[in-house]
């Protein structure tokens, strides 16, 4: 069902799925809802038979309907807006309980998506998907009980208030709805392109801006201002394009319901006039008509309107359902065990890998990563160094050949027990917008504070975490921002210590950091190694020079293995490598001494 609604985009497999996953749980509330929308229902249609008997007394001259007429009024009045109320309040919370588990549904499979399905789509853009479609959703599951059934409600009640007094003249009063229900429902296609269009172009948008903001630093280097400016109008222009579309879809129902509604009201009054004068009907019977007809123009009005905003949220919903139903591709086999790490021993066997349809990635890696020794990984940027280390805990699936930990592969054991055995360490440290002590806390679940501040002593975290007044308890800002470079890489070692994980992987662990924080850092990460199977990678080559093994890799293979004496002594890509870093030092420390 959840395929089609994909592929046509029909609206009615798209209302059982979310009746089906959403609704259903609220299904007593929902029928209280429905009891009190047939409540307000009766006593709107019950308002043109209490104006027609009004009138029909002041002609009669009925003193006794004269009396008690106002206390029916008061009585009905009362009853029709406290079934209003009810009725709101238990809308407004079921809507906002669907809208939050909805979300936290979406969220939940996010955090659970692959890699490769999360890099599809920006950050930003995933997350606009929380407010803007979300908006559309909640608005339409709001309007479909406020305005779809209770209107619906209304305007049976109010047809069968006109059918009961006329139905002649409610056959009149009919003869347009067929010219105003067709140019309806192709605004409400139009619109339905039209709001997928838009919501794409806003992700969009919101990703350029997200990514505009987040290289501030550069733009404002390159003096890239004006280019970023453009680019983003350019966005933002198509978005109000695109709006503005919608908005003139939009504008022309209000038109169309007017000009049918009076067609409407002109062919009963000129019907109902000619039976007045010849005698067949009464005074009271045109005014408990016309008071029908008025009354019941509103909720015919509001229908015609609810059709467009029902189409923009079924877009939103096809969109989110869409993304839902994306099952992930790393997944476990069934049956699958814990992994009990001995040595921890890494090989690669026969692996290939390629990045959904660019060119492999990886070809044909055999490699054995010797239990508790280091392991470098070499060679030039985009040699497949990364993805390598990648296929360790099950970040991507090899497209050919195993990877094996002490013997198992890793698509046989339980992710969970994959990941506690692999602790990683990169150059890009991410940091959550906690406190320090929650930061390092997400390497071992159940750590203690004792735990916490020996790990961090470890990392040599301890000396300038206390420093500061807050101590553990410091907030690092979104992304660590409140930290230097060197602080929060020393953050994440406390969380590597922490996790005391069999298998460590260092990617670029200290590229990006100045001296004194590398000599920090890198007599932490040598405190960390040992004793563990460990695979880095660095691009200094000075790093891993003590290495016990170090692999070469060019174009995703494995050109050449050896210890840094065996691989200078070959002359091979390693030595080449070696010698253009040595020229590269050479210079830099040429330059810096001719420096005024």
């Amino acid at each position: 069902m959840a395929r089609r609604a994909r592929i046509r985009g029909d609206t009615l497999p798209l209302l059982l799925r979310l009746w089906r996953d959403w609704l259903r749980p609220h299904a007593a509330t929902l029928a209280v809802v429905l009891v009190l929308i047939a409540v307000v229902g009766g006593a709107t249609g019950f308002y043109p038979a209490l104006i027609k008997g009004a009138f029909d007394a002041f002609d009669a001259k009925d003193a006794a309907a004269l009396a008690y007429g106002p206390v029916l009024v008061v009585a009905l009045t009362s009853v029709r807006g406290f079934a209003l109320f009810a009725q709101t309040v238990l809308t407004n919370r079921v809507v906002t309980r669907i809208e939050a588990d909805m979300q936290a549904a979406l969220y939940g499979h996010l955090i659970d998506a692959d890699l490769a399905q999360l890099g599809r789509e920006s950050p930003a853009s995933l997350t606009q998907r929380f407010t803007t479609d979300f908006a559309f959703i909640k608005e339409a599951l709001t309007r479909i009980s406020t305005v779809l059934l209770r209107d619906i409600a209304m305007l049976l009640a109010l047809v069968a208030a006109m059918l009961w007094m006329d139905p002649w003249l409610t056959l009149v009063a009919a003869v347009t709805v067929p010219f105003i229900a067709q140019p309806i429902a192709r605004i409400g296609k139009k619109l339905r392109r039209v709001s997928t269009s838009t919501q794409e172009q806003v992700g969009a948008t919101a990703s350029l801006i997200s990514e505009s903001l987040a290289g501030a630093r550069v733009a404002k280097t390159y003096g890239l201002e004006g280019y970023l400016k453009g680019r983003t109008a350019a966005a933002l222009d198509e978005v109000r394009r695109l709006k503005m579309k919608a908005a003139n879809a939009r504008g022309r129902l209000d038109p169309l319901l007017e000009v049918g509604g009076g067609f409407a009201v002109a062919g009963v009054l000129a019907f109902i006039g000619h039976r007045i004068l010849s005698g067949e009907k009464t005074v009271g019977d045109f005014t408990g008509y016309v008071a029908a007809l008025l009354f019941a123009a509103q909720p015919a009005r509001a229908l015609g309107n609810l059709n467009a905003i029902l189409q923009e949220a079924m877009a939103a919903l096809a969109r989110t359902l869409a993304l839902m139903d994306e099952a992930p591709q790393i997944r476990e086999a069934p049956g699958a065990g814990a992994l009990r790490v001995a040595g921890g021993e890494v090989r690669f066997e026969g692996v290939r890998f390629r990045y959904s349809d660019a060119s492999p990635a990886l070809e044909g890696i055999d490699l054995t990563v010797p239990a508790g020794r280091t392991t470098a990984l070499v060679g030039r940027s985009g040699s497949g160094k990364s993805t390598l280390l990648s296929l360790v805990p099950r970040l991507y699936d090899v497209t050919e050949g195993r990877v094996l930990v002490d013997g198992r592969d890793v698509r046989d054991v339980t992710l969970a027990s994959l990941r506690r055995a692999v602790a990683v360490v990169s150059q890009d440290v991410v940091l959550f917008d906690d406190t320090i002590a929650q930061n390092i806390a997400f390497g071992r679940e159940g750590a203690t504070q004792a735990d916490i501040e020996a790990a961090a002593r470890a990392a040599a975290a301890h000396g300038f975490v206390t420093a500061r007044p807050e101590g553990y308890g410091f907030r690092v800002g979104p992304g660590g921002g409140r930290l230097s470079g060197g602080e929060r890489q020393r953050i994440a070692l406390a969380r590597a210590f922490l996790r005391d994980a069999p298998i460590l992987l260092l990617d670029e662990a200290t590229s990006a950091l100045d001296a004194e924080s590398e000599q920090l850092v890198q007599a932490a990460l040598t405190r960390l190694m040992r004793g563990r199977t460990t695979l880095v990678i660095a691009h200094r080559l000075s790093t891993v020079r003590d290495a016990d093994l170090i692999v070469t890799l060019e174009a995703g293979r494995v050109v050449e293995t050896g210890t840094h004496a065996a691989l200078i002594a070959r002359g091979g890509p390693y030595a080449r490598l070696h010698r253009i870093q040595l020229s590269d030092d050479r210079d830099a420390q040429a330059a810096v001494a001719a420096a005024p």
